[in-house]
């Protein structure tokens, strides 16, 4: 099934703010990981993480995130955030984000990883992702509902 991840099944279109910029003329870097936030946050709900997490009481945390920057980013542009997931565990997962910008005419502006951790937020500690859960990231992969 491994094979089937990495699509990149959720992009988001995300504009390039003036507030966003910095005292450098540039974008500053933490609104990279906020866009990527905002696509990892649709592939939960496209995955229904989200809604396991409310009905049970087990969810995401964010275990580790990085970003690669290749082209600094100026106002204005129009961006395409995609996500996907790249490998699963037991209790986690990884997924890819990058950041595609209109202006550098669709080219990588920035590439990052971050590992998802599913918590037992009414316990406390890791918890392992259920065959639910592991089946709806499939499937969103796949370009499916996960609630068909």
């Amino acid at each position: 099934m491994e094979e089937q991840l990495g699509q990149w099944p959720i992009s988001v279109s995300i504009p390039v703010l003036w507030g966003q910029m910095d005292a450098f003329n540039h974008v500053n870097n933490v609104m990279y990981l906020r866009w990527f936030e905002s696509a990892r946050i649709v592939f939960f709900e496209e995955a229904d993480i989200i809604g396991e997490m409310e009905r049970t009481g087990v969810g995401p945390i964010l275990g580790r995130a990085t970003c690669d920057y290749r082209i600094p980013l100026t106002y204005p542009d129009q961006l395409t955030v995609q996500t996907t997931v790249t490998s699963i565990g037991t209790s986690s997962f990884v997924m890819l984000n990058r950041v595609l910008s209109s202006a550098h005419g669709g080219a990588v502006a920035a590439e990052g990883e971050a590992v998802i951790v599913m918590v037992n937020y009414k316990e406390g500690g890791k918890a392992p992702l259920s065959d639910a859960i592991r089946e709806h990231i499939y499937r969103v992969e796949r370009g499916e509902q996960a609630n068909p």
